[in-house]
C-alpha cells in the first residue's frame, strides 16, 4: 500500500485479503486467538486502506493490505474446484478395525475402491479435505457388531448399496444432487449387528469462514445503522 493512499475507500474484496492474511497467521501460530479476534472485528470495522494498513504491517504480507500474498496451503482447495481434487495415486486402500478403530482424515487421497472391515470396533473415512484417485469412489464396508461412519464434503454425491442384517446401511444423504466435476461415493457391503453411517459436512476452516462471513454481514448492518443515526 503506497503513503499517498491512506485515506482512499476499501473494498469489501481488500477487507476479505486481510482477514485471509490474518487466517493464515493464526494458522502458522503468529497470533493467538485473542489477537485475531480483535484484528478481524477491525478489519470488518475499516473504512479505508489507512484503517486496514496496520492489521498486518507486523506479519510477513505487511504493507500489501490491498494485495496480499496467499498463504501456501498442503490443503485441498475445499468448495466447487473439483479438478484440483481429482487424481494421483491413492495413499491408503483401505481399513481394519477389530476390537479397535482406523481413521482415515485430513489431507489423503481416496483410491478408487477402499475396503474396510470392523468387528467390534469402529471406523472413521473423512473425505472432507481428501483428494480422489478417480471421479468415482467405492468405499466396500464390513461391519460385524460394529460400525463405521463416511464423512463427505458438500457437493459430492452419495450412492448406497449395502445392506443390514439386525443392522443397516444409512441412506440419509442418498439422492443430494452432485456439484458438476464433484466425484461420486458408492457405498457397498454389509453390516451384521452394525451399521454404516453417512454424514455431510464442512471442514473447521469452512466453518470459520462461514462465522466470519456473518460476523461481518452483522458489523457491516450496525455500522450502517450507526451512520444513519450520525
Amino acid at each position: 500500500m503506497t503513503d499517498d493512499l491512506p485515506e482512499l475507500r476499501a473494498s469489501d474484496a481488500d477487507r476479505e485479503r486481510v482477514a485471509e492474511v490474518l487466517r493464515d497467521a493464526l494458522a502458522e501460530g503468529r497470533l493467538d486467538m485473542e489477537e485475531f479476534e480483535e484484528r478481524l472485528d477491525s478489519v470488518y470495522k475499516a473504512r479505508t486502506y489507512g484503517d486496514l494498513e496496520p492489521l498486518t504491517r507486523d506479519l510477513p504480507v505487511a504493507g500489501q493490505a490491498a494485495a496480499p500474498v496467499p498463504f501456501a496451503s498442503s490443503a485441498p482447495a475445499v468448495g466447487s474446484d473439483w479438478s484440483a481434487r481429482v487424481g494421483g495415486e491413492a495413499t491408503s486402500r483401505g481399513g481394519v478395525a477389530i476390537m479397535g478403530g482406523f481413521q482415515r482424515k485430513g489431507v489423503w487421497t481416496a483410491p478408487r475402491r477402499f475396503n474396510c472391515f470392523a468387528f467390534w470396533g469402529g471406523g472413521e473415512i473423512d473425505l472432507r479435505e481428501a483428494r480422489f484417485e478417480d471421479r468415482e469412489t467405492v468405499i466396500n464396508c464390513v461391519a460385524v457388531m460394529g460400525g463405521m461412519n463416511v464423512i463427505v464434503p458438500p457437493g459430492v454425491e452419495v450412492v448406497v448399496r449395502g445392506f443390514g442384517i439386525m443392522g443397516g446401511f444409512d441412506h440419509s444423504e442418498e439422492g443430494v444432487p452432485g456439484e458438476p466435476g464433484a466425484p461420486r461415493v458408492i457405498l457397498t457391503g454389509f453390516a451384521l449387528m452394525g451399521g454404516i453411517g453417512v454424514e455431510r459436512k464442512v471442514t473447521r476452516a469452512e466453518k470459520q469462514r462461514l462465522k466470519e462471513e456473518r460476523r461481518r454481514a452483522k458489523l457491516e448492518k450496525k455500522a450502517e445503522r450507526k451512520e444513519l443515526e450520525d
